[in-house]
């Protein structure tokens, strides 16, 4: 007895529950060692890493740092997405997740500048670098994994799943921080406590190893998409993918830029401008500018609660611009975070009720805004200058955003006595930018992802 071969369809080679774990777990380890960062900048890093003045220069120093792995990010983009076009998305997914994960872990061995001096900064600042260059590669590729191996009709969906790490990275690596917090109270709740400062604040970082063995694990089973397969195959993989893009997708560059602005410059006010201000003391002492006066412990459960709603929305815009499109959807979203960039002061001077409000509405519209970007920057390039393509545009749109926002805010937040005002027309100036270029570009639902 003969059975046909064509009775059954051959399974896919990435099956669909490894895509999304293995989309979302490098995400997941990748912003939680970027977040693991940037709450140390605000909470620890001002008192161990630069000489004792005045707190707000310690605050801006601190800050600066954490712009420079934006710098990095591009030059990361370029060189992990040259690996990615040239010798496949697996490989170079592991290879960025190893450089996130070593970096994350030196900078919990760091001595201080007490100990060391000058030596401290500069140290943090390479391991800073290596971060911002690991993260370069890292987004592009997940996904890359997500929406390459995703079903007709639902990529943007699918790609929301890399973009879910980043409020499950914040969650994990602010809860952490938290937990560590409540265990080693501080008598001061505008400073952590001497034991936080001593060791605590390290936990976080080195915790980090676990996290990035788990990611292997589940990296290393991962084959390659059809579409990168199918490249191989026709003999399209070109020598310089990054010359190529520049050459022929320099508009789609410039666009996928634009596009991610406004995005870039919320997710950070959101989460490391907000956490200054909501701990800032409300009559402050010289050289420190007012705030809302929450304890560390109080603020952080409040931007937990804000980020859950960051994640439900992520997952709920995948369906919305399969079904609308992506450029629709983001153009009404981005209109959305004109206008809350408007109503910061009324919403922050609205007490425990208005800062909620401030924390769900924003979340939610990062949520949304976030979400479709993993499908829609890939869309953007074809398969042999994807990685390259969609890496470029999202990490240059770093050192224009999420670099210098939370520097820019704090410079604002003093220009302006301590209010938030000029933060808030910063973000919808931002937003107006985005918008323009959403105008301008061209739906990409329909597109083949296989070109």
């Amino acid at each position: 007895m003969s059975v046909s071969a064509t009775t059954t369809p051959p399974a896919p080679a990435n099956p669909k529950s490894r895509v999304i774990l293995a989309s979302l777990v490098g995400t997941t380890i990748e912003f939680y060692d970027f977040y693991v960062y940037a709450t140390a900048a605000v909470l620890v890093f001002p008192y161990l890493f630069f000489p004792a003045g005045n707190e707000t220069t310690a605050l801006l120093s601190s800050f600066a740092i954490f712009g420079a792995a934006m710098v990095a990010r591009p030059l990361g983009a370029v060189f992990f997405g040259h690996l990615g076009d040239k010798v496949g998305r697996k490989t170079t997914l592991v290879a960025a997740l190893l450089t996130m994960g070593i970096a994350t872990f030196l900078i919990g061995l760091l001595p201080t500048y007490l100990v060391i001096g000058w030596f401290a900064p500069l140290l943090l600042v390479i391991l800073r670098l290596a971060q911002g260059f690991a993260l370069g590669g890292e987004w592009s590729g997940a996904a890359l994994v997500a929406t390459e191996n995703a079903p007709v009709g639902k990529r943007a969906w699918y790609g929301t799943f890399p973009q879910l790490g980043a409020p499950i990275g914040f969650i994990i690596a602010n809860g952490l921080f938290l937990i560590i917090a409540f265990a080693l109270p501080s008598d001061d709740p505008s400073r952590p406590s001497d034991a936080f400062l001593d060791w605590g604040w390290r936990i976080p970082f080195l915790f980090s190893a676990v996290m990035v063995i788990v990611g292997l694990w589940v990296r290393l089973k991962l084959v390659e998409s059809e579409a990168f397969t199918n490249t191989v195959k026709a003999g399209k993989v070109v020598k310089l993918p990054l010359k190529l893009v520049f050459k022929s997708n320099w508009r789609e560059l410039i666009l996928g830029t634009f596009f991610m602005l406004a995005t870039y410059v919320l997710f950070y006010l959101m989460t490391t401008f907000s956490l200054s201000y909501g701990r800032a003391p409300i009559d402050p002492a010289e050289g420190q500018q007012p705030g809302l006066g929450y304890s560390y412990n109080t603020f952080v459960l409040m931007l937990i609660a804000g980020v859950v709603f960051f994640g439900i929305f992520t997952l709920l815009s995948g369906p919305w611009a399969d079904k609308f499109g992506r450029r629709k959807t983001l153009i009404i979203v981005t209109s959305g975070i004109i206008v809350f960039g408007l109503l910061w002061v009324p919403l922050l001077g609205g007490g425990f009720v208005g800062v909620m409000a401030f924390l769900i509405i924003g979340f939610s519209l990062m949520g949304m805004t976030f979400g479709p970007m993993g499908a829609l920057l890939p869309e953007l390039f074809p398969t042999n200058v994807r990685y390259t393509g969609s890496g470029i545009s999202y990490n240059v749109s770093s050192i224009l955003g999420a670099a210098v926002a939370p520097f820019i805010a704090v410079w604002l937040w003093a220009m302006a006595d301590g209010s938030p005002f000029l933060v808030g027309i910063y973000l919808a100036v931002m937003g107006v930018i985005t918008l323009i270029a959403l105008i301008i570009g061209k739906e990409t639902k329909d597109i083949d992802i296989d070109r």
